[in-house]
């Protein structure tokens, strides 16, 4: 039985593949008023008018879907894997994130302990092993099919994108309510109607304290030696009737991810548990206390199904899911390409009148003349924090920065001149030097007039760098001008010849008419 399910399952698989293999490009166009309801047409006038900032939400599809996998009961036996479940549900998007969803589910779960059991006596459905001196031990094996209808609300996570247009798989979790209804048989005594008390003694005997370790061994050898007929009814409490059933009302968690396929079809997994109010799914519900103790505590069941599904949106006039929308597509694609907003008429000022408008402009208010780069700030080309208007020294050196506020900057002494002495400043050269007088019509030195010149003499000697300068004035007369030389020369050949004076360190000339003709400067150069 399982097989032909499994093979409908694969099946209806490959039909789906086929009818949906096209795949198209999620979300919608607001500008499509097929997908909007007509009690949302208002709304969606308005928006198209710009009179209301958001759109109509669009009809969206409905889901509908089947899933397969595998159930098994958490209870006080030993599940039995694999057990097989199917399920089908109908889903309906309320929003982008919340949903709604109508589903039942079928499942077999099986369950055999490993560990033999001593409070056997307390479960009404082992009454005739009562009966049997030779019964002290058994191993509980049930199997269980459950039936849920459930309502669940769903919650998708991550269809809501910030950073791409759609999602290929959404996850999302849920909660619901529901009924449950379950029948669970026990395998008690064989086809001849015996009980397995031998059976039991002797796997129980032979794995006394070794039951963990061998637990697989156990199982084997009580499945060759039992029928698996299930064929007692296992104890139900007082709990209401549905025919057959046991009838609980249960809650459910659930958590899964789903994988678009095409905007019609997708594929899920997902793992859901279910909680019931009833401690009897696994027909068992007595602890192992001792038969002198047969204490009852409440310890509820639950069953559990990991599947995985096969989804399809079904519906006409009508967009994906909502919950596979993002619905930042519209907001997004109308920042980067404009159709609906209303746009201001662009302008184009520049305060500054520096050629760049204010817009692109990071120095709105550079000064009038100034040369600006591409995004309005004003040049310096050195980087010295002077822009170029104002910059007197336009290029300076980075070892010269920081300048001033003219942007000149004070470059560092060279490390090559750093330990060169600098060149001491020329002696300042005396220049109070007497005149020499001769007599009328003489051209030779006087006493004093020597004495004069010794003292040239010394001032010159004491400052070797110095010149002097011996100048006569004669009158316009050949005979005036010839004296003026002799008496020059004479004043000069006194200086190099009695006082070693070299003799380029002075000059000599006459001046006609430039002085008293019986009077010879010396003068310094």
């Amino acid at each position: 039985m399982t097989s032909k399910k499994y093979q409908l399952l694969i099946c209806i698989l490959l039909l789906a593949s086929g009818a949906f293999a096209q795949k198209t490009s999620g979300g919608y166009s607001v500008w499509d008023s097929t997908v909007i309801t007509r009690k949302g047409m208002p709304q969606q006038s308005e928006f198209w008018n710009n009179a209301y900032n958001f759109p109509a939400k669009p009809r969206s599809m409905w889901e509908v879907g089947v899933s397969a996998g595998m159930f098994s009961v958490s209870g006080d036996v030993s599940s039995v894997l694999p057990t097989f479940g199917f399920a089908a549900h109908v889903r309906k998007s309320l929003g982008y994130v919340m949903s709604l969803r109508l589903q039942y589910m079928n499942g077999t779960a099986k369950g055999l302990n490993y560990k033999a059991s001593e409070a056997w006596g307390n479960n009404t459905a082992y009454a005739e092993y009562k009966n049997d001196p030779t019964a002290r031990f058994v191993y509980y094996s049930y199997k269980n099919k459950t039936q849920d209808l459930s309502l669940q609300a769903i919650a998708s996570i991550n269809n809501i994108n910030f950073h791409k247009h759609e999602a290929k798989m959404v996850m999302y979790v849920g909660a619901g309510i529901g009924a449950t209804a379950y029948q669970t048989m026990l395998d008690v005594k064989n086809s001849n109607g015996d009980l397995y008390s031998t059976l039991f003694n002797n796997v129980r005997a032979a794995n006394i304290g070794k039951e963990y370790e061998n637990r697989k061994d156990i199982r084997k050898a009580l499945k060759d030696g039992m029928d698996g007929d299930y064929e007692t009814d296992a104890q139900t409490g007082s709990r209401s009737k549905l025919g057959d059933n046991t009838l609980c009302f249960s809650t459910t968690v659930l958590a899964g991810l789903s994988y678009k396929l095409s905007n019609r079809m997708n594929l899920s997994l997902e793992d859901r548990h279910t909680l019931v109010r009833n401690d009897l799914l696994d027909g068992q519900q007595w602890q192992e206390h001792p038969l002198s103790d047969p204490a009852q505590t409440s310890n509820w069941d639950s069953y559990n199904q990991l599947s995985l599904g096969l989804n399809f949106n079904l519906g006409k006039n009508a967009v994906e899911p909502l919950y596979w929308v993002n619905p930042l597509d519209y907001a997004y694609s109308e920042l980067n390409n404009p159709k609906h907003m209303k746009l201001p008429k662009p302008t184009y000022e520049d305060g500054d009148g520096d050629g760049v408008v204010d817009q692109l402009d990071r120095e709105q208010n550079t000064a009038a003349g100034c040369p600006v780069d591409t995004h309005g700030v004003t040049l310096d080309t050195d980087g010295d924090g002077v822009p170029d208007c104002k910059d007197k020294q336009l290029v300076t050196p980075t070892e010269c920065q920081p300048v001033d506020g003219d942007g000149v900057g004070k470059c560092p002494e060279p490390e090559c001149c750093k330990n060169i002495k600098a060149t001491p400043p020329a002696p300042e050269c005396p220049c109070d030097y007497p005149s020499v007088s001769f007599s009328a019509g003489s051209t030779g030195l006087s006493k004093d007039a020597k004495a004069l010149l010794d003292a040239v003499a010394s001032k010159m000697k004491a400052n070797p760098t110095c010149n002097i300068n011996v100048t006569g004035y004669p009158e316009a007369s050949k005979a005036s001008q010839s004296n003026c030389q002799k008496r020059v020369n004479a004043v000069k050949m006194y200086l190099v010849e009695k006082q070693g004076i070299s003799s380029d360190r002075i000059m000599s000339n006459c001046e006609v008419g430039g002085g008293d003709k019986n009077i010879v400067d010396v003068k310094c150069q």
